[in-house]
């Protein structure tokens, strides 16, 4: 008899959350029986936008939920739940929490939550419901990083959260062998001859773009930026660039399903983003061997390599540029790899989680 182990998202998009549960399923397949419910969403439109999860749609299960309350969807996701005798459910973030919490509770079995940042706590109606679901549903609640355990452990003190840091596939994420940055540049249309800053992140406001364009007008004109990733800005962000005059200098590559040669293309990630939890492609790019500057937001903190990377002040422009600069003229003073092999491992992050969710005993 092996465990069943439904995790619950807001949506299957791609994004941090959602590559984490993921990585969480691939790894943990071996010892378990695991499906993702997808709270948002037809299994069409995600397959389709998402070419990764075509390998796994038969253990993903979606609920098409339009963004209002519907009470209704808590028996909907117990029934599925029964469907699939589910011995334990894992549920990421605020909405996954109300709805299949919920249901957990209902069929009494094991159940997790892990908060992946806490910044949405800000908005005291956020903080009062999250107060309550915890209180009712009371499931065991893990935190990805120090910072956001910190948070949780400030609002809702006898919550007692337990961390958990976010991993990645090391075996998947590797440094570029020869010749492999020449044929990725090439994959993607992008010069050889530039100093190639990379950012994968959503288009969004959140994750800080425009003041990585405005440090990129301040560096040399043998420095370019590459952008993957799609959403709502991408149009006003390619305005920007024009009008600062940087245009031919800048890569939009909208959503990149295989990221692997996106890293071994460039020689430096940037993540300039306000806001965070414990964000993984900082790890993935330096489990690659790419130097990183990230905004000192979330986790950020606790991730990156002191030796090979540097810390930006969130929303400033000048620091972004000073660890850019930094990085540029110091070159390789450490493998950054190597620290990721310590910290950021998803094997680590996987056991974590089966020890806590496992209700059959291996033999």
């Amino acid at each position: 008899m092996k465990d069943v182990i439904v995790q619950v998202v807001q949506h299957l998009r791609p994004g941090g959350i959602e590559t984490m549960a993921l990585d969480l399923l691939n790894q943990l397949n071996p010892r378990a029986e695991v499906y993702i419910f997808s709270l948002e969403g037809t299994k069409k439109n995600a397959l389709a936008h998402w070419p990764r999860l075509r390998s796994i749609s038969s253990r993903l299960r979606f609920f098409n939920k339009a963004p209002d309350i519907r009470l209704k969807l808590i028996s909907e996701l117990k029934s599925a739940l029964l469907e699939v005798g589910a011995t334990a459910v894992h549920t990421h973030h605020i909405g996954p929490l109300l709805y299949g919490g919920a249901a957990a509770k209902l069929m009494g079995v094991k159940h997790i939550h892990t908060e992946h940042d806490a910044w949405h706590l800000n908005s005291r109606s956020n903080r009062n419901l999250q107060n309550l679901l915890i209180r009712l549903i009371r499931p065991k609640l893990i935190a990805d990083c120090e910072e956001v355990a910190g948070l949780l452990n400030q609002y809702y003190p006898y919550s007692q959260p337990e961390v958990i840091l976010n991993g990645i596939d090391i075996n998947r994420f590797t440094p570029p062998e020869q010749d492999q940055r020449q044929t990725s540049r090439k994959k993607f249309n992008l010069p050889e001859d530039l100093f190639l800053i990379g950012c994968a992140a959503r288009l969004e406001t959140v994750k800080g773009h425009k003041y990585l364009l405005k440090a990129l007008k301040h560096c040399d004109e043998k420095t370019g930026l590459v952008l993957a990733g799609s959403g709502s800005l991408r149009r006003h962000l390619k305005r920007e660039a024009d009008h600062m005059g940087i245009s031919d200098r800048v890569f939009f590559l909208g959503h990149v399903d295989n990221v692997v040669p996106f890293y071994h293309a460039i020689d430096l990630f940037c993540l300039p983003s306000l806001n965070e939890g414990l964000p993984l492609s900082p790890l993935e790019a330096q489990a690659c061997g790419i130097p990183v500057v990230a905004t000192d937001v979330g986790g950020c903190s606790s991730i990156l390599c002191p030796q090979s990377s540097e810390l930006a002040k969130p929303g400033s422009t000048r620091s972004l540029i000073q660890g850019i600069q930094e990085i540029q003229q110091r070159g390789s003073v450490q493998d950054p790899r190597q620290f990721v092999l310590l910290k950021g491992s998803l094997e680590k992050t996987a056991d974590a989680y089966f020890n806590l969710l496992s209700c059959v005993k291996e033999a």
